[in-house]
């Protein structure tokens, strides 16, 4: 069992929002609330984790004050231009770097998922996992999709993949390990990355 209180958040937000024309972490969210996409995936973490990790590319300077204002911290990718995986080894880097025994982590262009989503892959991984599997990722409608929580031994093998890799890779090569759960939300796979996407989601009841 892996104790909670070493649980990390990962939210990956180093992306320059080119299709979107501005940066997606700062799209409010719901869109007619006082939250932006940013803040309500930090508030939905922070039951589940004892740290949060942003990783911050060229926004730094705008979106970094939101994180830290809210106690995550920063963690910098000084060329997102490499691409979303390098993100990923930046954000697990500095959670091997803590020492932290899992990370939970999603991409800040994701509305967060329900609350009950969270629960299900937090205590599928912290209790229920069965011996040999490494990490935890969600499953609605046969498509996957986020937040995954992963352990330290696939941590690794994210790290030790080429930055030319990306994360469907690495865990299709460790798919033996993966527990994928059956949940009730097909907020799991919505990605939002035009204006399109947003005005289509944002009219949703």
């Amino acid at each position: 069992m892996i104790d909670s209180s070493k649980l990390c958040g990962l939210i990956l937000a180093a992306g320059g929002s080119t299709r979107m024309g501005r940066d997606k972490a700062l799209l409010p969210w719901p869109p007619n609330g006082e939250d932006t996409l940013l803040s309500a995936a930090i508030r939905a973490f922070s039951t589940f984790s004892q740290q949060i990790i942003v990783v911050v590319g060229r926004n730094a300077g705008t979106i970094g004050p939101l994180a830290q204002s809210l106690g995550g911290s920063l963690a910098l990718n000084s060329a997102p231009e490499r691409g979303q995986f390098s993100s990923l080894q930046c954000g697990l880097q500095q959670v091997w770097d803590l020492n932290f025994d899992a990370a939970m982590v999603t991409l800040v262009d994701k509305p967060p998922v329900k609350k009950s989503t969270l629960e299900k892959l937090y205590l599928e991984f912290n209790s229920q996992l069965p011996p040999g599997k490494w990490a935890v990722v969600p499953e609605c409608a046969g498509r996957h999709g986020h937040p995954i929580v992963i352990g330290r031994q696939i941590i690794e093998a994210f790290l030790k993949a080429p930055v030319t890799s990306n994360a469907r890779e690495v865990q299709h090569k460790n798919r033996a390990r993966i527990q994928y759960v059956q949940v009730d939300d097909l907020g799991i796979s919505i990605n939002l990355n035009t204006p399109e996407d947003y005005a289509r989601l944002s009219q949703s009841p």
